[in-house]
């Protein structure tokens, strides 16, 4: 399985593993050659395209070799190009869209027996995808989606058309996967949807949201709830008061900017202007002093000025984001900015999008380092920090989610032993842009059920009779599951 795109292709590839396990599907081993080869691909960036047909190309050979393998192309560009993946990859045997993930067995079985491609694209939701069966690596911590598709008619945005019209799950149906994740030993969640903030719309109540959330506090052994991606112009007071009144919900907000200049939001079809965007972070501050804050900015909009971009550098001045996620406007066809006058050279973004991400480098960095000498308590993690082994390192997630490398012994140097879904308590030493390091030793170490699921998990302690194979938590399919959760894309609004 291999993963592009966003927090919900990462969710829906979940899915998508639980199905084929169903089925009666094994993982390959990471060394090994797959009978069955998945790409859940992205559609945001103009790139996109020729990622995946190169990766069929490197495939090829290997079909080739064995006629039996069977390649599988779902996700948001199968759902826009449909017929032309098998016109130019003939060696593609399914394709299926967004909207039919629970076909792939399907699928895969009758392109099998008939010995020729299916293409299978439904134009409206056929299931909810949380309603599937999952298949997830980690035992502690998992995506819980609250809706799918969106509303909005941003005009640099293709997933509308791709993802649909925002359809909500009824808050019962998304409390009760929660309390199971619980149950199971999962210490946190992350609710889930293109415009999440919107959520309740479909059944009229515009502070479902927050209701939900304030839902969430209230369920015994949930540690951590987070959220992703809300949308400015539906974040309402009454989100900031459960956040900062629900002791389980964390004070860091993903909160899409994409230009500090009121023009170009206009442009871009963004219901909200500079000034609404910096009330929204000025209340979040003020109810939740210690709130991290990041964002997604696109530089390089059709017609923006460089006043318009001097006005997204005050912005980033002002509301000091913890990290931004900056991109380079990519055209896509099919949205109404690509055909747009204005259209910028590419010296002229690239100089821009290096003065931007610079900025926020030395803001990110100024604000790590006010954590100096802090104590935080991380939730230790699972493959977020690569050169953890040579540093003799463990990762985890702070409560406003930055990531904390620390060392694995106790401050007296005897080993602490932490495991991933554990609560190690340690104090911050050193300050870079994107992480913080805590060399001083484990100040106190909290063994929770995350961490004796992921236990069992890893095969360090005994199953629990009837336990199913099927596992809830956060995948790590394709990227890392900490790259794949933090980055940008369809689902950031």
């Amino acid at each position: 399985m291999r993963t592009y795109g966003c927090q919900m292709n990462v969710h829906d590839s979940e899915r998508l593993s639980g199905l084929l396990e169903d089925a009666g599907y094994e993982r390959a081993a990471e060394d090994a050659a797959a009978d069955v080869v998945v790409f859940n691909t992205c559609a945001v960036r103009e790139n996109a395209d020729n990622r995946l047909y190169g990766n069929l190309g490197h495939l090829r050979p290997a079909k080739d070799a064995n006629p039996d393998m069977q390649i599988a192309v779902g996700g948001c560009l199968a759902q826009k190009d449909r017929g032309e993946i098998t016109r130019r990859a003939p060696w593609v045997d399914v394709v299926f869209g967004t909207h039919n993930i629970g076909s792939l067995p399907t699928l895969l079985e009758r392109a099998r027996v008939q010995r020729e491609a299916q293409v299978e694209i439904e134009e409206s939701l056929e299931t909810f995808p949380s309603t599937l069966p999952a298949r997830r690596e980690s035992a502690y911590a998992a995506w819980v989606a609250i809706s799918v598709g969106c509303n909005n008619t941003c005009t640099f945005c293709i997933v509308p058309s791709l993802r649909g019209k925002e359809r909500d799950r009824r808050p019962g149906d998304v409390l009760a996967e929660v309390r199971t994740l619980v149950d199971e030993g999962v210490a946190e969640v992350t609710l889930l949807g293109q415009n999440v903030n919107a959520y309740g719309a479909e059944f009229g109540d515009q502070q479902a949201f927050s209701k939900l959330l304030r839902a969430c506090g209230e369920i015994e052994g949930l540690e951590r709830v987070r959220f992703t991606s809300p949308h400015p112009k539906d974040f309402t007071n009454d989100v900031i008061e459960a956040m900062a009144e629900t002791p389980n919900v964390m004070p860091q907000l993903h909160m899409p900017l994409q230009s500090g200049s009121s023009r170009v939001l206009k442009a871009m079809r963004r219901s909200y202007r500079q000034e609404r965007f910096l009330n929204i972070v000025r209340n979040v501050r003020e109810a939740m002093p210690e709130a991290a804050i990041s964002t997604d900015i696109i530089v390089g909009f059709p017609g923006e000025t460089e006043e318009d971009f001097e006005e997204t550098l005050a912005v980033v001045r002002e509301a000091r984001f913890s990290m931004a996620f900056t991109f380079q406007y990519s055209k896509r066809p099919g949205t109404p900015a690509a055909e747009m006058d204005g259209h910028l050279p590419k010296e002229v973004v690239q100089e821009r999008y290096e003065r931007l991400v610079a900025l926020q480098d030395s803001i990110s960095a100024e604000e790590n380092q006010k954590l100096l000498g802090r104590e935080v308590e991380v939730l230790v993690a699972e493959g977020e920090g690569r050169k953890d082994g040579a540093h003799r390192r463990l990762s985890g997630r702070a409560p406003d989610n930055r990531l904390v490398h620390f060392a694995a012994e106790y401050e007296d140097g005897e080993p602490a032993n932490p495991r991933p879904g554990d609560m190690a308590t340690v104090g911050i030493t050193y300050a870079a842009p994107h992480h913080l390091v805590a060399d001083s030793g484990v100040r106190a170490l909290r063994r929770t059920p995350a961490g004796d699921a992921w236990a069992v998990r890893n095969g360090q302690a005994p199953e629990p009779s009837g336990a199913s194979g099927v596992l809830l938590g956060m995948p790590a399919v394709g990227a890392s599951a900490a790259a794949t959760a933090s980055a940008g894309g369809c689902c950031d609004t």
